[in-house]
């Protein structure tokens, strides 16, 4: 799309450049947010969901990794909208604001006054396929005390990204990282849920995982909507092969049943019923069209 803002101002992206001695390049010293907006068709109105918490975990991150965020929740939502406007965007959305450290040394240290912050969009097509097959990674999920997982810091992605290559060479369409303890983690970009004997249970913060947003919306839903129990507890490697169900949950791949991890068929080997339901009430929540969650869609027209 055309347009970005940066530093304070919306503009061309073709006008925005940046040092190849940015720090943020050279070491991945940033941290960022990925947040939806869904177009509505029939309101001819589009919705940003829940862009508080997403700014309000971004300005979290900032301050756990010394990058100060100069604009506060309110103006990133404003500056937020105003882009959204300017490209008159009229589909569904990925937005990613990005704070990252500047070239002033060349030290990668995080203590420093330079810090710049971006905002663009894109169209997104994440992962399209309707159920994705899945394998364990060789690689395990950074330790909270290595790359705090709750951060979403741009250089701890290099680790997804060694997890998700080694998934698409062997064949498969995803990974799913275990803990330094074998525990299951998260995927990549994703956080995981199974559901067994009609129980949702996903893995606790503890389990290096980031605290998902949409993994608390389906938290929710499954609690206040479908009247299922809800656990956050540790999960076993072999725990996921034996559910009745899986899925992933994340900003950019909405809700995704999982049907095959490391080659062995999970459940009936398609989408369950549960995966389905909650999969149906989200999908309605994010467009605008369940009027108990309208707090959490931001119209932009």
């Amino acid at each position: 799309m055309r347009y970005v803002f940066d530093q304070g101002e919306i503009l061309e992206e073709s006008k925005v450049s940046v040092s190849i001695r940015n720090k943020g390049l050279n070491y991945g010293l940033g941290c960022f947010e990925g947040i939806r907006a869904f177009w509505n068709e029939s309101q001819n109105q589009l919705f940003i969901f829940r862009i508080y918490d997403h700014y309000k975990r971004f300005h979290d991150s900032g301050n756990s990794l010394h990058i100060h965020i100069p604009y506060s929740t309110i103006q990133l939502i404003h500056w937020t909208i105003q882009l959204l406007r300017q490209n008159n965007v009229r589909e569904d959305v990925y937005i990613r604001p990005i704070c990252f450290k500047g070239a002033n040394t060349l030290r990668p240290v995080l203590i420093d006054p330079f810090n710049r912050v971006s905002i663009y969009c894109t169209k997104i097509e994440y992962m399209p396929k309707p159920a994705l097959k899945v394998c364990v990674s060789s690689w395990n999920r950074s330790g909270n005390n290595m790359i705090p997982p709750q951060v979403k810091s741009t250089g701890s992605y290099l680790n997804s990204g060694l997890a998700t290559s080694e998934a698409s060479l062997n064949g498969f369409d995803e990974a799913i990282f275990l803990t330094d303890k074998g525990n299951v983690s998260e995927g990549p970009g994703e956080n995981i849920f199974i559901v067994k004997n009609n129980k949702l249970i996903t893995p606790p913060i503890s389990d290096n995982i980031l605290s998902g947003i949409t993994r608390d919306t389906i938290i929710q839903l499954a609690k206040n909507e479908l009247h299922l129990p809800v656990s956050e507890k540790s999960l076993s490697r072999t725990e996921l092969y034996s559910a009745d169900e899986v899925f992933f949950t994340g900003t950019a791949i909405g809700i995704k049943p999982i049907i095959n991890i490391d080659n062995r068929i999970i459940g009936k080997g398609s989408e369950g019923a549960f995966t389905k339901n909650i999969r149906f009430l989200y999908e309605n929540i994010v467009r605008g069209n369940n009027p108990n969650y309208f707090g959490y869609c931001t119209p932009v027209y």
